[in-house]
């Protein structure tokens, strides 16, 4: 890989992980798929959320780990996930919830000089 991660975090997105971690302790990301909480990156505790083989590992923003359902990378594998901070509610499973910020993913398609 030519230095281009699969899911990256903005400065905005790395404070709120800090802050998030202060609280809760070592955390995981979970980009959802859809149903209830739309296609959102989740926060949870890590090892709340069970992973299964069906889920890729992408990398990690903020030192903690990202993951995605296999079908859902399918979609995505042409594109560099960027994680973002909003104001707003997110998903009601995801930790940042009660402060009235939500993750949001933004995405770039890989260039023809990006190695994926």
């Amino acid at each position: 890989m030519n230095g281009q991660p699969k899911v990256i975090a903005t400065e905005a997105a790395l404070q709120l992980i800090e802050k998030l971690k202060a609280k809760y302790g070592p955390l995981m990301f979970h980009q959802s798929g859809g149903c209830c909480d739309g296609s959102s990156p989740m926060c949870y505790p890590q090892g709340e959320l069970i992973i299964s083989d069906s889920d890729v590992l992408l990398g990690e923003i903020g030192g903690c780990p990202f993951y995605i359902a296999a079908a859902q990378y399918e979609y995505w594998k042409h594109t560099q996930l960027i994680i973002d901070v909003v104001p707003g509610r997110g998903g009601m499973f995801s930790l940042e919830g009660p402060e009235g910020v939500r993750f949001l993913t933004r995405s770039r398609v890989f260039g023809s000089n990006d190695e994926q």
